[in-house]
């Protein structure tokens, strides 16, 4: 079992008419469309794209 901390990440908003850096960033989470999850490992690099595009998101 592992005892790594996680997140799970919610495309909450469409990425249309945002930045494209933001929209780079919710695909390198692993988001493709609106309502889609992805349970990450709870890491720096995570925590500051989550932070990126907090607008766009919900940490689960």
């Amino acid at each position: 079992m592992s005892d790594k901390k996680t997140l799970t990440v919610k495309l909450v908003k469409s990425v249309a008419g945002t930045q494209q850096s933001h929209r780079d960033t919710v695909r390198g989470l692993g988001l493709r469309r609106m309502n889609s999850q992805r349970t990450l490992e709870d890491t720096p690099a995570v925590r500051g794209m989550i932070n990126k595009v907090a607008y766009l998101v919900q940490v689960l």
